[in-house]
């Protein structure tokens, strides 16, 4: 029997980057006798680079075969680095837990059924399977069962649920109400229905990120349908008040509450009855899971009514038709099991790791701004550095993987809509870094954040003509550079 040995994912204790290694797992190819399995077993201790006879050992055991179903291993050269850049992204993508990888295994090597064939055994495994996790996404936001759809993730929960609560009241209501803040997901979709002649209202936030509830008060009408604001914003971490939002909101009959909860679910305590929310959006991938997958949360009682996007087999209640990935679905429920599990505890050390850089930071560096309000989401820290250009201190950060609040890959490299619409100066919202700090980050990576940011910073300000005059005292908001 062949088998294969396969690196073993992060352990609880252990980040993203380069690290000894943990069990070690062993693929056993199936053959017509039994079904593939993963086992662990013991380590063999990593010690450098293998040589060339190790290689060549290597080579020759995992020869290509027949039966090897298009697996390939590569042995790396001598010289080729296996270092990789500490990661602070966490907002972007969240590595997999490896507890989640586990649970999802067996949905792709043994029970491998149709959730929706009704007639064998490998069909009411997977189903069983998909509403245990449909049980476990629900109990994380204090919802029942059956008001949670499954979908591809948040992009595609916000489009389903912002387009389908419009278009189906859209004879007697056709006015929405957001923030200037949401994700890019959400304006786009909102701009769509203005396309098709629907109106929407894009309230203004705060120098903290914070709307004004009296802004949305004003705002709802009688022909309002949906409003839909987020409850952790992705680039400044801020925490909109979702309870008294909820309240007003319901104030006023047949206006729906929605909320983009992909950077709050798992993260921080969300009760969809607390809040009132009527509709909620949720990304596998952003609390630990896997990519592909995420959830709707459509309350059933009393019931919200929305046009579908898509048409088919009439899969959960006929508002995400589709066969279900049932692996990935057993993977975010897994997710949110350990979410709810260990929330308290991530939070505690996800905010003790946020002060550990800020301070470290600050201390050593002057004319810095946090932007938003620093009782937001401690895992997501947002920073301007004056008198440093953005890209230029993202280029020479090549060790962190860090995302900047300014659209580097944009031809016009137009700074965040977000931290403009904080009302951050153009000049800061393009030299911002946000920090994710999440499960598997550790001090030791902190330490080393903040001395490299320290070090560039320093050195970029040194070359900077601008950062030289204010050294002298000089006042460079004065100057008038229009001047000849």
């Amino acid at each position: 029997m062949l088998t294969r040995q396969l690196a073993a994912p992060l352990r609880r204790s252990l980040p993203s980057t380069s690290r000894a290694l943990g069990s070690v797992r062993t693929f056993v190819q199936p053959t017509p006798a039994s079904h593939a399995s993963v086992q662990d077993v013991s380590p063999v201790p990593p010690r450098g680079p293998p040589s060339q006879s190790q290689a060549a050992e290597a080579a020759a055991h995992f020869a290509p075969s027949s039966q090897m179903l298009g697996f390939k291993l590569e042995v790396p050269r001598r010289e080729e680095s296996t270092l990789r850049p500490i990661y602070l992204d966490v907002q972007a993508t969240a590595p997999m837990d490896p507890r989640v990888l586990d649970a999802m295994l067996p949905y792709y090597t043994d029970q491998y059924g149709n959730p929706h064939s009704r007639t064998h055994a490998y069909g009411w495994e997977a189903e069983k399977a998909v509403e245990v996790a449909r049980k476990e996404v629900a109990d994380l936001i204090g919802a029942e069962d059956k008001d949670i759809v499954f979908t591809s993730g948040a992009t595609e929960s916000n489009n389903m649920i912002i387009k389908g609560v419009a278009r189906f009241h859209k004879e007697k209501r056709n006015h929405i109400i957001t923030t200037q803040t949401e994700h890019k997901c959400v304006l786009d979709s909102c701009r769509k229905l203005q396309e098709e002649g629907f109106e929407v209202t894009y309230l203004p936030v705060q120098t903290d990120g914070l709307i004004r509830l009296s802004d949305l008060a004003s705002a709802i009408r009688p022909t309002t349908s949906l409003v839909s604001i987020m409850a952790v914003n992705n680039e400044t971490g801020v925490i909109q008040p979702l309870k008294e939002i909820g309240a007003l909101v319901k104030q006023h009959r047949g206006v729906y509450f929605h909320s983009d909860c992909a950077q709050a679910v798992g993260k921080i305590p969300l009760d969809v009855d607390e809040a009132q929310l009527d509709l909620v959006s949720i990304s596998g991938h952003k609390i630990y899971g896997p990519k592909g997958v995420g959830a709707a949360y459509v309350r059933r009682r009393p019931r919200v009514r929305l046009e579908p996007i898509l048409s088919g087999g009439g899969q959960e209640r006929g508002l995400r038709s589709g066969t279900l990935p049932a692996p990935l679905i057993v993977g975010l429920g897994e997710a949110c099991r350990l979410a709810k599990l260990e929330m308290a505890a991530d939070h505690k050390r996800i905010s003790a790791l946020s002060h550990r850089l800020i301070s470290g930071i600050t201390t050593q560096v002057s004319h810095i701004v946090r932007n938003g309000s620093a009782t937001g989401y401690p895992g997501c820290v947002n920073l301007s550095f004056s008198y440093v250009e953005g890209e230029s201190l993202l280029m020479a950060l090549k060790d962190v993987a860090l995302s900047s609040g300014s659209a580097c890959t944009s031809a016009s490299l137009e700074p965040s809509y977000v931290l403009r619409a904080l009302g951050a100066a153009e000049d800061m919202a393009h030299s911002s870094l946000r920090f994710g700090i999440g499960r598997f980050t550790t001090e030791e990576e902190i330490d080393f954040v903040v001395r490299r940011i320290v070090s560039v910073v320093n050195k970029l300000r040194d070359m900077s003509p601008l950062w030289e005059m204010v050294q002298e005292g000089i006042d460079i908001s004065t100057i008038d550079w229009t001047q000849h």
